[in-house]
């Protein structure tokens, strides 16, 4: 009697165990699907600890256009810059740092488009959201872009000011900004031509004022 009573003990204590397993895994795969796009990436090794866009593009019409941000900063060789510096110009905005692989493969598309519409009344504005100046301008002269970087790692406000149109984390991203400070398009992830940004900034370039 008294061994038939701790065989049960024994297999009620090894069935616990195993239910604890199971509800443990199953607790484990739905963390792991529910953890946002990182979760697939460091599951693919990459450690990128980025999360990539899909490439979505959203246009904004003006008169659904959010009130105009405000911004200040400052850049890799320690100048500051605010948004009252580009009041009345169309601004292209990318937030990205030096080791996000998209980052790098856009940078020279970004350029080309810089390049485009120089003395045009565009102007280009990279956010740098992790590196120190070093790294910053060590990216610029490797990638060949000749625009300057706010530099963001320290105290975020850049991205303070754009929270809500810039996810954190969701980089790259690229806004078209119009004359008047308000974000008029978005690009989420990877810039997939420079056609495109050509085109979102010129539809915004020859906006006509109220």
């Amino acid at each position: 009697m008294a061994n038939r009573i701790m065989r049960t003990i024994r297999l009620r204590t090894v069935l616990t165990s195993v239910a604890a397993a199971v509800m443990l895994v199953v607790t484990l795969a739905g963390c792991s699907s529910n953890n946002d796009a990182l979760a697939q990436q460091y599951k693919d090794g990459s450690g990128k600890n980025y999360v990539a866009g899909d490439g979505t593009i959203t246009e904004i019409k003006p008169q659904n256009r959010a009130a105009p941000v405000a911004f200040a900063g400052k850049l890799e060789d320690g100048k500051p810059t605010t948004s009252a510096m580009y009041a009345g110009k169309v601004l292209v905005l990318n937030f990205w740092y030096a080791g996000c692989a998209p980052c790098r493969a856009e940078a020279p598309a970004l350029e080309k488009t810089y390049t485009k519409f120089a003395g045009q009344g565009v102007e280009f504005l990279g956010v740098n959201v992790r590196d120190q100046a070093d790294t910053a301008r060590a990216f610029a002269r490797t990638y060949g872009v000749t625009y300057p970087s706010v530099l963001d790692a320290s105290d975020g406000a850049m991205q303070l000011a754009f929270s809500g149109i810039v996810a954190p984390n969701a980089v790259p991203t690229t806004l078209v900004v119009d004359k008047d400070g308000r974000v008029a398009a978005r690009i989420l992830g990877q810039l997939p031509d420079a056609s495109v940004l050509s085109a979102l900034i010129s539809t915004v370039q020859t906006e006509q004022g109220p």
